[in-house]
């Protein structure tokens, strides 16, 4: 940049001729490679694959894009840490990351607990396409979950320390399957309850008979659930747990005989394992459906979902957070080249996120923006991706999730 500066300042005292047959060398591009930081829990209470996804995605874009010659002819360098699921290890990791390696930015963060997100956030490093697990990415500025944020991110968590949430899921198996008892299973660990807290509260504003299942983290007794969602003929089950609890959910409802119109679950257990996972279940296995708010990684038929399958073949499963995990790669990576003239820093690539107004990434997510809104809003008009599991078909999508779009309430929820 120096060099730079001093020949414009000195430009106008060179002849004319000098611009015409200019043969100086110009100054040598940056070359040093950009490093990245990506903190997953590969272990963790909740198990080894629980939160790799997202990392993995982010590596399988990052290697495609190295293989085509980085950003701006400059290689990206990815440090990985694994936090072991703890706040104690989260914190080791950003200090890792941030303050040893100088990463850049921090790009498709998955962990149990983000005890180091202020810290992230006092250093201004941008965390790009974060998964919202806990509150952290309605808390703090520099942070960018892969879903967007309304709240003022000033340091407390969405507005006065509510966040919020909307009701679109549940309006959809309303509208579409005339769906009206509903069933919510959490662990009792705080983000599940949490988003649990949130499903019953939306299920209840849109009408619905809502039955409420709670099981131990270290013990749960899934066989006790499935016998009482038989017994109050829930028409939907919908859960905030992980894959295992959920293929285990499965086996105990249909051994118990509970059958329902949907077992619904969320983004996190929307993979290609479920033939093997829900194996001895499979009328529970072919009621599973899926929601979220990126188009299905199954949807070959589109070129970016293409580009990325093409991409992570090697890969012995895929998932919709693997796919999220991709998308957040490709953000850091457009927001890398607009600034490759300026220099590509922590300050020039956050100004870049913080603009962020319906960011796609070519088409995988729904339309992604960062608005600091004073007050929260009453109502939105919210879109959502919706597939569910056939036999020998895999995950089949369920219309355009640009056009499966509703006006619903925000409802708040303490995290």
């Amino acid at each position: 940049m120096l060099l730079l500066a001093l020949s414009a300042a000195c430009g106008s005292r060179l002849p004319e001729s000098d611009f015409e047959h200019d043969d100086r060398t110009p100054p040598p591009r940056d070359s040093a490679p950009l490093r990245v930081g990506i903190i997953a829990s590969a272990t963790s209470p909740v198990g080894g694959s629980a939160f790799t996804g997202p990392r993995d995605g982010a590596k399988a874009w990052f290697d495609r894009l190295n293989a085509r010659g980085g950003i701006d002819g400059r290689r990206v360098e990815v440090r990985l840490c694994d936090d072991g699921g703890s706040g104690v290890g989260n914190n080791e990791c950003v200090h890792q990351l941030v303050e040893e390696d100088e990463v850049v930015a921090l790009v498709a963060t998955t962990v149990l607990d983000y005890a180091g997100a202020s810290r992230v956030s006092g250093a201004r490093v941008p965390d790009i396409g974060g998964q919202p697990i806990g509150s952290a990415y309605d808390t703090y500025p520099h942070l960018y979950g892969i879903y967007g944020s309304l709240a003022p991110r000033d340091g407390t968590t969405g507005w006065d320390g509510k966040q919020y949430g909307s009701t679109e899921v549940y309006r959809y198996f309303k509208r579409e399957h005339g769906a009206r008892t509903a069933a919510v299973v959490s662990y009792n660990q705080s983000a599940s309850a949490a988003y649990a807290r949130l499903v019953e509260r939306g299920l209840r504003a849109e009408g619905y008979r809502v039955v409420t299942e709670q099981v131990d983290f270290a013990l749960p007794n899934f066989r006790a659930v499935a016998a009482d969602l038989k017994e109050q003929g829930a028409d939907l089950v919908f859960d905030a747990i992980d894959g295992h609890g959920n293929a285990r959910l499965c086996q105990a409802m249909d051994e118990v005989g509970a059958d329902v119109t949907a077992k619904v679950t969320n983004v996190q257990n929307w993979t290609s394992t479920v033939p093997e996972a829900y194996r001895d279940s499979p009328r529970c296995r072919n009621a599973l459906w899926a929601t979220g708010s990126s188009r299905n990684h199954q949807d070959t038929g589109h070129p970016a979902v293409r580009e990325f399958r093409d991409a992570t073949k090697g890969l012995k499963t895929h998932s919709q957070w693997q796919l999220e995990g991709w998308a957040a790669a490709r953000w850091f990576t457009d927001a890398a080249k607009s600034c490759a003239r300026t220099g590509i820093t922590r300050a020039c690539v956050d100004a870049y996120m913080n603009r962020s107004e319906g960011y796609t990434a070519g088409g995988l997510l729904l339309p992604v923006e960062f608005k600091r809104l004073a007050e929260p809003p009453k109502t939105t008009r919210t879109c959502l991706s919706v597939a569910r599991w056939q036999d020998g078909k895999g995950w089949v999508g369920q219309g355009d999730m640009n056009r499966t779009c509703f006006d619903v309430p925000q409802l708040a929820y303490e995290p």
